[in-house]
């Protein structure tokens, strides 16, 4: 019987619990999906018990999973730094960040600085809607997501941001309030709805987009308002209009899938809040 536990199985079982899942393991130790899975199938016959079961569509450890997992870190420690003292480059996981499109281009420089201070690896960005990084985050196919909203108690609160209307600069209100949507779900779509109604403005939705790109052509195209959170100038072509009622700013957040270092929100939330702060302050 094979008592072996090898480094190259441990180091797959250690990447399923960092990537929360074998798919994400396996891109990022350039494995296939089944090699990962028969790594730790591996480890299951040496130790003869089960280290992985199903969790609806997804998986979790065992207890006894649990455990080889928190050995695995100390023997791979030891592994790695043995190869380092002797010159031997050791290759550490990609970091994959997602945010939503607004405000992207303030907002990420601040977090890659700061996570880059963190994460001695690769990091990777990935830009999407809010209810398509929250499923992501669940998935693990993100390590974490700064998200519009408060969506889980354990999240980091990384802020507020403005919520401001703009339009091309040949749009005039009337009696009906065009309106540049966000296809549902949305949240910033359903707050607008119900600030122009409450408002007597009768909105009607002219146009709408999955994409962030999409709204911004519509609404240049003098097709209607829109309602974009917004921590510095308004994107190109665009006016802020003063004239429509103000909306409450929106909760900044950031989301760390399960298993991964729970710091990586800390320094994210901490660094988009800082920005955040510090554009506040500017406006004022």
């Amino acid at each position: 019987m094979n008592l072996t536990l090898d480094i190259g199985p441990l180091r797959s079982l250690v990447a399923v619990a960092d990537c929360g899942g074998f798919h994400r393991a396996a891109a990022a130790l350039h494995l296939t999906q089944s090699a990962v899975s028969q790594h730790v199938r591996r480890l299951e016959k040496t130790v003869g018990r089960p280290l992985v079961e199903k969790d609806g569509r997804g998986s979790r450890f065992t207890v006894a999973g649990e455990v080889l997992v928190a050995e695995s870190r100390r023997v791979l420690e030891a592994h790695d730094a043995a190869l380092r003292s002797l010159g031997v480059r050791v290759p550490v996981a990609e970091l994959v960040f997602g945010s939503t499109e607004h405000g992207a281009d303030d907002l990420l420089p601040a977090v890659g600085t700061a996570l880059g201070g963190l994460h001695a690896g690769t990091l990777r960005f990935r830009l999407d809607r809010t209810t398509a990084l929250n499923q992501a985050v669940d998935g693990g196919s993100l390590d974490a997501a700064l998200l519009l909203g408060s969506a889980s108690p354990a999240g980091h609160s990384a802020g507020r941001i403005p919520l401001v209307w703009v339009s091309g600069p040949q749009w005039t209100p009337g009696s009906v309030t065009s309106f540049v949507a966000f296809d549902e779900p949305c949240a910033i779509r359903r707050r607008a709805v119900q600030t122009l109604s409450s408002e007597g403005l009768r909105p009607h939705v002219a146009a709408e987009s999955p994409h962030l790109a999409g709204v911004h052509a519509a609404v240049r195209a003098g097709l209607g308002v829109t309602l974009l959170p917004l921590i510095g100038e308004p994107p190109l072509g665009l006016v802020v209009r003063d004239d429509l009622p103000p909306v409450d700013p929106i909760d900044l957040e950031v989301r760390v899938r399960r298993g991964a270092d729970p710091e990586i929100g800390r320094v994210a939330a901490a660094a988009v809040r800082r920005l955040v702060d510090d554009r506040a302050l500017v406006a004022a």
